[in-house]
């Protein structure tokens, strides 16, 4: 049994990489370049350093890169006119942190996203209430693959790393979970974690929805631990 869950946010929490390749690849053509799906798989999961310089570079250097994400930046506004926010929640995720509410988990996000992004962003969709703490991308020196993001979220909730879940979608985020000390669950979205990674995860689901089945293991609640084994 653990004591805490801990959850990355894009692509896990909520649906925002399918939006933000979209608003990739509208940029990419307002410059006449085509940037293909697998073409833009190569920035998911990366730290923002490394994800500029390859778009950079696909789209033909810093000007352009500039050039597209003011259009994106313009496009990816947190809520639509009509008020529905633009980054629905996953599948599943709405009632998993209800439930480990509903048990007393104590739960925390550790993303790369800013702590201000974070908040708004969960915030709009009504299920900030769920977390007691937030490691957001801004808030330390060295991005996912590193572990500080985790680090940080656990020491947060004072609880020792080691009695964490990290629930993730990519594989950076994943290795740096698991750097932290932390078994991974890893639900993968747009691209698929290597089978390295997915061989090191604690377990490997299609959406947060089926980890409703693990509850009673992994996060007991009070009258389940006292039920005899």
């Amino acid at each position: 049994m653990f004591a805490a869950a801990i959850f990355d946010m894009d692509g896990l929490l909520i649906d925002s990489e399918r939006p933000i390749m979209a608003a990739w690849i509208e940029a990419a053509r307002t410059l006449g370049i085509e940037l293909s799906h697998s073409e833009y798989l190569q920035v998911v999961g990366l730290a923002t350093s490394e994800s500029e310089r390859i778009l950079a570079s696909l789209l033909g250097g810093a000007d352009a890169y500039r050039h597209a994400i003011g259009h994106v930046r313009q496009r990816l506004q947190l809520a639509r006119s009509d008020g529905t926010p633009l980054f629905p929640i996953k599948p599943g995720a709405g009632e998993f942190l209800a439930a480990l509410r509903e048990r007393g988990t104590r739960c925390a996000v550790a993303s790369s996203s800013t702590s201000g992004q974070i908040q708004a962003c969960l915030g709009s969709l009504g299920v900030l209430h769920h977390f007691e703490a937030f490691a957001g991308g801004d808030e330390v020196a060295r991005a996912k693959p590193d572990p500080a993001l985790y680090l940080l979220a656990a020491g947060r909730l004072g609880v020792d790393p080691a009695d964490c879940i990290a629930f993730e979608d990519s594989e950076n985020g994943a290795k740096a979970a698991l750097a932290a000390g932390m078994r991974v669950v890893v639900v993968p979205d747009l691209k698929q974690p290597p089978e390295p990674i997915l061989e090191r995860a604690f377990h490997v689901l299609g959406s947060l929805h089926d980890a409703l089945a693990h509850l009673p293991r992994w996060f007991p609640s009070p009258a389940e631990k006292q039920q005899p084994a």
